[in-house]
């Protein structure tokens, strides 16, 4: 076992992200992926400090044939033993599959912001008669288009969903990663970094500034830009959030491998604890939202309810964690 696979293992043992053993060593993240990648050395302070983190020899971190050694681990002699193990075989075909469904999945969530806005162009052309439809066959034929996508994007998630499912254990369960894994997955993360970042910024902006023809038109006074204005905030949004989406889920694909970010080993526990609210809560929005669009058909603005419900979600979970805490 080499170094850098050494100092990978040993870090997992310990539920450390590699943000959380490089503060330890007082050096950047961007120095412990080296290591653990081999594109780099530590210099010998910092294997002697590593050597007295994980309560190992330098003999053991130096020497690729040393006698293996188990190291301190916070306590808990079972986290080795409990990790499930993902082999590079495992962890290509995951990456692969997120790949391809994290697209699919992107596009079923854009299809819902999506799906009013027939229904809202309609119902402007026959309030406005710029086409020979009634108000009635344009709400009748839009409520038809709507219930078709938002049934379309149904099964987009639903099927790419089980595609993902036999990984769902990367999500809740500590794991160890065969040789090579880490180096693979840091490497790929590594040359994502900057599109991930491009397209995640470009995601958000898009959402931010979809509101801007509806502030003009407003601005104008004209009843009939109002309605072409909102029609066009769906589409602009639908492109941002497929971005955010997708890129995101991507990323996340990097982190989990690696367990960094939000699936270190503690907050994998956390998330496990936190699921049943997580699923009751989601569900309640989108009752909210579906009662709320069908009892006033006011589509274009009951999406609302959405950024709304994120705000909430994150400061609810933040409360639990205050309450576990202090009990």
């Amino acid at each position: 076992m080499t170094l850098a696979e050494k100092i990978t293992k040993l870090r997992k043992e310990q539920g450390w992200s590699q943000e959380e053993l490089a503060m330890r060593l007082d050096v950047t993240r961007q120095s412990v992926s080296k290591w653990e990648s081999m594109a780099s050395l530590p210099d010998l302070d910092k294997i002697l400090g590593m050597s007295r983190l994980f309560g190992v020899s330098t003999d053991y971190l130096l020497k690729d044939e040393a006698p293996p050694e188990n190291g301190c681990t916070n306590g808990d002699d079972t986290v080795s033993a409990a990790a499930r193990t993902v082999t590079l075989e495992q962890a290509n075909q995951y990456l692969t599959t997120v790949r391809s469904a994290a697209t699919q999945i992107a596009g079923g969530v854009s299809l819902c912001i999506l799906s009013p806005t027939l229904l809202i162009a309609l119902s402007l052309a026959a309030q406005w008669e710029l086409l020979p439809l009634s108000e009635g066959t344009a709400a009748g034929v839009g409520v038809g288009v709507l219930l078709a996508m938002v049934a379309w994007a149904v099964v987009l998630l639903l099927s790419n969903g089980m595609r993902l499912s036999p990984y769902e254990f990367l999500e809740t369960e500590a794991i160890h990663t065969q040789y090579g894994v880490a180096g693979m997955a840091q490497a790929r993360r590594d040359g994502y970094e900057k599109t991930y970042r491009r397209l995640f910024l470009t995601g958000i902006v898009l959402c931010i500034v979809s509101s801007l023809p509806l502030l003009a038109a407003a601005a104008a006074g004209n009843e009939f830009l109002v309605g072409c204005a909102v029609i066009s905030i769906f589409p602009i949004v639908a492109l941002g959030v497929c971005l955010i989406v997708r890129t995101a889920f991507i990323w996340g694909s990097f982190q989990k491998l690696l367990e960094e970010g939000e699936y270190t080993r503690e907050k994998k526990a956390a998330a496990k604890k936190n699921e049943p609210f997580v699923v009751f809560y989601w569900c309640l929005a989108l009752a909210v939202y579906l009662a709320a669009s069908f009892l006033t058909r006011r589509w274009d603005s009951t999406w609302v309810v959405w950024p709304v419900a994120a705000v909430l979600f994150a400061a609810a979970l933040a409360l639990i964690s205050m309450l576990r805490k202090k009990t």
